[in-house]
């Protein structure tokens, strides 16, 4: 149930991996050929691949800000170490590299250009420029103008939860924070930072209630949606 009106709205950002593309695809299609390469017969369960996904994600983003090409190199030795096996130096670089091959979710595009209908919209994501690059298509948005906003982390020099994301995406907008509204899928990335500043958020609960590659979190989204078609519902498009 929504705990904002509607009509204050003047645009609406997304977290992209996780909410508009489908990344634990993409995680765990990545792992499976690493799995596959390396011999590894009896890999963990899906849902242990996530969580050690997300716990080394979330230390190697700690400290001083490096790329997010370099986050997953060190997120894909972490797994190596976890794993037992000895990584290649070529396959640091195996988890970025299928970035350019994760499919959008099937309501992405649809909803996207719904929404554009009435909202600017934005992307705010934890990712390299250059990475982001080839699935920005997948979207939907190029045959409407496209994105009208996108904040990455190489260009704040930050990653979520941290607020860098969010406060330049209201300076470029020119927005209060009132007239923004966030939609992702990780709590602790996303619906954590908006609690602190009082933005808007709603929690696309894809999952049933868990958190995934993204981690477990206890922050209080404004809004629950099961899926991007869900908001376009509640929103009256």
């Amino acid at each position: 149930m929504s705990q904002f009106d509607a009509a204050d709205i003047k645009a609406i950002t997304f977290d992209c991996f996780g909410t508009l593309i489908d990344w634990e695809a993409g995680i765990l299609g990545a792992l499976g050929m690493l799995c596959e390469r390396y011999g590894i017969d009896h890999a963990p369960a899906r849902h242990e691949l996530l969580a050690m996904f997300a716990s080394l994600e979330a230390e190697a983003e700690r400290g001083e800000y490096r790329p997010y090409r370099e986050v997953l190199a060190d997120v894909t030795l972490g797994f190596a170490a976890r794993l037992g096996f000895q990584l290649a130096a070529a396959d640091k670089s195996l988890i970025a590299d299928s970035i350019k091959d994760w499919p959008a979710f099937a309501d992405t595009a649809e909803s996207l250009r719904r929404l554009k209908q009435r909202y600017k919209l934005g992307v705010l994501s934890n990712i390299d420029d250059d990475l982001f690059e080839p699935v920005q298509p997948r979207l939907g948005l190029s045959a409407v103008g496209g994105l009208d906003l996108l904040v990455t982390a190489q260009q704040v020099r930050s990653y979520k939860p941290g607020h860098a994301h969010f406060t330049e995406a209201l300076d470029r907008l020119g927005l209060e924070r009132t007239q923004l509204l966030h939609v992702a899928q990780s709590k602790r990335h996303d619906v954590a930072p908006c609690n602190e500043l009082g933005i808007r958020c709603v929690w696309v609960d894809r999952q049933a209630g868990s958190c995934g590659a993204s981690g477990e979190h206890d922050a209080r989204p404004d809004m629950v949606v099961p899926s991007l078609a869900g908001l376009v519902g509640e929103l009256g498009l």
